[in-house]
């Protein structure tokens, strides 16, 4: 019988996390696997591999479909890559628990480092937030639109369509290949916010799939999660903003580090602040940068 109904994408990594909440799901309700079923859903995001996600729709692209069938019945709750959901969601839907976070960094694929690619290197990446870092430490690169799923990343690398690529370690490491690529430090590359988290959604009215998804709630994450959210949220980023936050929870102290940075990655702006969960510190970290940034920064933002 089943009790339980889990919306996903399609793609090899959505599948493995989706599988990773099933098997939380089960052994904290004491079901079996089978009481569990996930469901695949395909999303535009998912359908159009050739452009930019901000020049077609943006993150959303990624989630419309789920939330749909979501808020229809068709499932109980929705697996998503957290820093694949947009800021903004519905207000039928929550967000109801995290899986513990995985490795937030990047990794380098096709070369050791940012210094060791050849002069003039071609590298391939859809994030904002990449493209500038890489021009900001290296304004010699080539940055070109590389979209798709991990495998389909890899296989344009192999067949020499770029230098090098980059992407999240967190995901190499769920799909078995975490032998590819070199990590890249936080002090080099801040992350974009909610790297490497697993998130579910549930309906807001749903008390069932509520309580039943916030049992497996890894509670720091989720902290760190929300805090990064939220900043996000202060600076009014989208698809077309390089931004990048990390927050970190030690005892009572909850820290976050966030980065703005111009598109050519010539200008930028950092800073960190500090002090306990129940705080906006995602908001002042926001006002922080905003106000600091110069205007022309500032402009792809909020301010």
């Amino acid at each position: 019988m089943i009790r339980f109904r889990i919306g996903t994408r399609g793609s090899a990594l959505a599948l493995v996390q989706a599988h990773m909440v099933q098997a939380a799901i089960a052994d904290r309700q004491g079901w079996a696997l089978d009481d569990i079923e996930i469901v695949t859903i395909k999303t535009t995001g998912d359908r159009v591999q050739d452009r930019a996600l901000a020049e077609i729709g943006g993150k959303a692209l990624w989630t419309e479909e789920l939330d749909r069938a979501l808020l229809a019945g068709a499932v109980d709750a929705c697996v998503h890559s957290m820093k694949d959901v947009e800021t903004i969601r519905p207000t039928a839907i929550r967000i109801a628990a995290m899986l513990p976070r995985a490795d937030v960094r990047d990794r380098l694929i096709g070369a050791e480092s940012v210094p060791a690619l050849r002069q003039g290197a071609v590298v391939g990446t859809s994030s904002p937030r990449r493209r500038a870092q890489l021009l900001r430490l290296r304004p010699d690169l080539e940055i070109v639109v590389f979209r798709g799923n991990v495998g389909t990343r890899l296989a344009k690398l192999e067949a020499g369509a770029v230098d090098a690529t980059l992407l999240a370690a967190a995901g190499l490491d769920r799909l078995g290949q975490a032998d590819i690529g070199h990590a890249i430090g936080t002090d080099v590359m801040l992350p974009a916010p909610a790297q490497g988290a697993v998130g579910i959604e549930v309906r807001q009215d749903d008390a069932t799939a509520t309580a039943i998804i916030g049992a497996i709630d890894h509670a720091e994450t989720s902290v760190c999660i929300h805090a990064e959210r939220a900043f996000l949220a202060a600076i009014g980023a989208d698809c077309h903003s390089p931004v990048a936050a990390l927050a970190s929870l030690a005892g009572e102290t909850l820290s976050i580090r966030g980065e703005l940075i111009a598109v050519d990655g010539e200008v930028s702006v950092e800073g960190r602040v500090e002090g306990t969960p129940d705080e906006d510190l995602g908001g002042a970290l926001a006002a922080d940068l905003l106000a600091r940034a110069p205007r022309a920064l500032r402009a792809l933002f909020a301010g």
